[in-house]
């Protein structure tokens, strides 16, 4: 599928990041390493998509999109730090503490976090979208607190090597992955000033399509390999995590996928406007897994 919101998010983000002309240069140099390095976008395009699909300006919500990148970003880095999920390679590179160190990719996170709500709280933001920038900027903050990304990821940590039910693997993926897809969507519409229906519809889409996108990878962390995914493969089984895959079989699991997809795009019927692109991203992202 051709992603016709990469080209102007891919433009952007090089404008937001702090200028290298400094003694502390390194630390710019490993948040630029880690933000633009390649990749799908897809927490950005779900934003733009989703503010087009309510008729918003999607130039005006750009720095809303690249602050939830910037946000996506730093908690890859701080994901493979070696007191997280010590991962050497992310996106087919060597992972930023790899090229860096340890204590500059810590940095490195931290910054583009601040970075995030910098962009999207600038004067110039929110002269283009007012009180609808100001809650957008909350709608991640939350995603991405204790109770959302955080709290996802220290569910994560605080559960390896035991043997959590179904019920709180789903509450893991709703708050580690799920909000950060969730987030994107809301704010998407938000920005555009839609009515609570959209933004009911938003919701739904993003649950359903965040706990598909976590099984599938579950499921390509047992049938892929490192040089198709980009990071490494096996990583949860070496860690003793618990996943869906684990519990429910990859077939289970796969048709758990398609539940979810579907369940999705039927959320999409709530919106006038033209949603295929949202619907094929949907389907695409589910067919990974064959």
């Amino acid at each position: 599928m051709d992603n016709k919101y990469i080209s102007i998010i891919e433009e952007f983000l090089p404008t937001l990041l702090p200028n290298e002309d400094c003694y502390e240069k390194v630390v710019t140099q490993a948040m630029k390493y880690s933000l633009l390095a390649p990749g799908k976008r897809i927490r950005p395009t779900l934003l733009l998509a989703f503010c087009e699909a309510c008729s918003g300006n999607v130039y005006n919500a750009l720095p809303y999109a690249c602050a939830v990148e910037m946000i996506h970003s730093y908690s890859l880095i701080h994901d493979d730090l070696p007191c997280m999920d010590d991962d050497d390679l992310r996106r087919g590179r060597p992972s930023n503490h790899i090229v860096f160190g340890e204590d500059i990719a810590l940095l490195a996170g931290d910054a583009l976090q601040t970075l995030a709500f910098e962009s999207m709280l600038s004067e110039e933001a929110l002269s283009k979208t007012g009180i609808n920038g100001a809650k957008a900027a909350g709608i991640l903050a939350r995603a991405a607190g204790a109770n959302g990304m955080v709290g996802g990821q220290t569910i994560d940590l605080t559960t390896e090597g035991k043997s959590p039910s179904l019920e709180i693997i789903k509450d893991m993926y709703s708050k580690k992955t799920g909000r950060l897809i969730k987030a994107p969507c809301v704010m998407g519409c938000v920005l555009a000033g839609a009515d609570e229906r959209k933004i009911s519809a938003a919701e739904g889409f993003a649950e359903n399509i965040g706990l598909a996108f976590q099984i599938v990878d579950d499921i390509l962390d047992i049938v892929s390999d490192t040089n198709t995914l980009g990071k490494p493969v096996g990583s949860d089984k070496e860690n003793g995590k618990v996943n869906y895959v684990t519990i429910l079989g990859i077939e289970q699991s796969r048709k758990k996928v398609e539940e979810l997809t579907n369940a999705a795009i039927r959320k999409l019927d709530a919106f006038e406007n033209d949603t295929e692109f949202l619907r094929t991203l949907a389907a695409e992202l589910a067919a990974r897994i064959y």
